[in-house]
């Protein structure tokens, strides 16, 4: 019997796994195939990211260093509007190295981590949850006090224990060439139905060019406007699905819901990484697996922390979709340097950032 049964060791799942086990907590971690793959993520992120790894991490993971963004209301040979810190803004780095150095990490806390394990069932009962699991040697059922759903957008664990969906799956693809770019700046197009497409510099790892968009809409054709745009070729092509908008429960009797599984996502650029690891720090924080009424106050803890941001946020993509005049007007008088922070829209109205605007204008 464990205390936790983790599904999914991408960053949500490899750092509750991580902290619970810290706690002294007896915590299995399952992972469908190879931790890290398939790529299905940017690895555009804050300089929070540091934070939650360990010593030694940026010297391996660490790419590049970014300054701003260029802002384009069309492809890439159309006006920018640049948006810039003076301080580094963020920082690109090795996705997939990420997710097997949190695992290590939770490895090294005392998690049991275990990859090709995938999950086939979850039963919950009143006392415990089995998790029925297809692994190497055959199936075999795990129990545990409470089981972690961290399996991503269309979480298994998710249908599971019954609990709602995300409001809205997005389409993403994501595509990398081989030239290296140490350009400080990433580019930003519009030009995606409701979303945008994306090019990050990564050094001497090549350049990634990506793009989001709603079901219906033809990714592949908008992406390939890019990329023809660009006229590059590129290869390692990967897609996958984008929560945006948490539903209104993410607990169950014993069970519970982190990252990409809960739609822990920032709904102006769909991502997590950040969003899910401090989730799961409030997880480990607030849960324990004797007391299943201590989900509610996971429930509330990681709300009242990225709620607002997330409410922010929306209001924030709703610009993408404006005539492109009030993009390019808009655009234009908001442009130059901020003080705002990648993973909190609540900064706009931080003091930092109006004292920053209101400086050079």
């Amino acid at each position: 019997m464990y205390d936790f049964v983790v599904v999914g060791v991408g960053p949500a799942g490899a750092r509750f796994a991580r902290r619970a086990a810290e706690k002294g907590f007896d915590v299995l971690a399952l992972e469908k195939g190879t931790v890290g793959t398939p790529l299905a993520c940017s690895g555009h992120v804050s300089t929070d990211i540091w934070e939650f790894t360990g010593l030694g991490a940026r010297e391996k993971l660490f790419q590049n260093e970014i300054y701003g963004a260029r802002f384009h209301v069309g492809g890439p040979n159309s006006d920018e509007y640049p948006f810039y810190k003076r301080e580094v803004a963020s920082n690109v780095i090795d996705r997939v190295g990420l997710d097997r150095h949190l695992a290590d990490l939770a490895r090294e806390a005392g998690a049991d981590v275990r990859e090709e394990h995938t999950v086939t069932d979850v039963r919950e009962h009143h006392d415990r949850v089995e998790v029925d699991v297809s692994g190497p040697d055959g199936p075999v059922t795990f129990e545990a006090k409470m089981v972690a759903g961290c399996d991503g957008p269309r979480s298994r664990v998710r249908g599971e224990l019954g609990l709602p969906e995300p409001d809205e799956l997005l389409h993403g693809v994501l595509a990398f060439s081989d030239e290296a770019d140490d350009q400080d700046f990433v580019d930003v197009h519009l030009t995606a139905p409701t979303f945008f497409a994306w090019r990050i510099p990564r050094g001497d790892a090549g350049v990634e060019y990506g793009l989001a968009a709603p079901p219906g809409v033809q990714v592949t054709k908008h992406f390939e406007e890019l990329i023809d745009g660009y006229e590059i070729d590129v290869s390692h092509r990967c897609s996958g699905a984008i929560p945006i908008g948490p539903p209104d429960r993410v607990t169950s009797r014993r069970g519970f819901l982190l990252g990409d599984a809960a739609a822990q996502t920032k709904p102006f650029t769909g991502g997590g990484i950040l969003y899910g690891m401090t989730s799961a720090d409030h997880a480990a924080r607030e849960i324990d697996p004797d007391r299943p009424t201590t989900l509610a106050a996971y429930e509330r803890a990681w709300r009242d922390d990225i709620e607002r941001d997330q409410e922010l946020g929306h209001w924030l993509r709703r610009a993408y979709s404006l005539p492109e005049p009030i993009q390019h007007l808009g655009l234009g008088a908001l442009s130059g340097e901020i003080g705002v922070h990648m993973d909190r829209p609540t900064s706009l109205v931080s003091a930092k950032h109006l004292k920053t605007v209101f400086s050079w204008r």
